[in-house]
């Protein structure tokens, strides 16, 4: 889980759901059961408190996107209340900026849209994955190595680090896509950095066809 302290009031979570299954959480039943939704938002919480000293003093404002891969969750503290903690969570424009609902029933009305469409077959998942260089002469040495055709990649830098973002579609089968990223990793790192962090607070070098136009400006 990667956490990010934006000021003093607001803090921000990604967890993919492979992380939320290693807590021992199931993904599925945070959502439905409230006990267990609960025990998984305050535990993020209390690892925010121990990593960025975020305290929770008042009413939480809670903001939750879904991802492919994870969630997205942005907590900002409001003032005490009477002495006592409230969970204040803004669903949608459409309701009331003061409801008062549990993170299981906010989570809920966010995402059980999305899992009825993948329970019903008519969203797949496709196979994404951020691959890092330390050394920008690594990723020219993949560029004219390996020929990414019919696959979305991009480039992009951040802290000193140079990202490579790889996402298959249907194209290549299963057997095809372990083949072409086990060459790719000849010569970089599968990254712990998620691409929404990147593309949020990194810089996009080359947005389509990034390979591609490394190996056309570096041969």
């Amino acid at each position: 889980m990667e956490i990010e302290r934006i000021n003093d009031t607001t803090i921000k979570f990604y967890i993919t759901y492979a992380d939320i299954e290693d807590r021992g959480f199931d993904s599925e039943e945070i959502w439905y059961n409230r006990e267990r939704g609960e025990e998984f938002f305050f535990e993020m919480i209390n690892e925010a408190h121990d990593h960025e000293n975020f305290e929770i003093e008042g009413p939480l404002w809670i903001q939750v996107q879904a991802f492919d891969k994870g969630l997205e969750i942005v907590v900002t503290r409001g003032q005490m209340n009477d002495g006592n903690v409230k969970l204040e969570i803004p669903v949608s424009k459409d309701k009331d900026d003061d409801m008062d609902e549990s993170i299981v029933d906010m989570l809920d009305e966010q995402l059980r849209s999305r899992k009825k469409e993948r329970d019903a077959g008519t969203v797949e998942d496709p196979l994404s994955i951020v691959i890092a260089f330390a050394d920008f002469e690594d990723l020219i040495r993949l560029s004219q190595s390996v020929t990414l055709n019919q696959v979305k990649n991009e480039v992009y830098s951040m802290e000193n680090t140079y990202y490579l973002h790889i996402e298959f579609d249907d194209f290549y089968d299963e057997d095809e896509q372990d083949n072409i990223l086990s060459r790719v990793l000849e010569f970089g790192n599968e990254s712990d950095v998620s691409i929404y962090r990147i593309k949020e607070y990194g810089n996009t070098i080359v947005s389509e066809n990034g390979l591609h136009v490394i190996s056309t400006h570096f041969s």
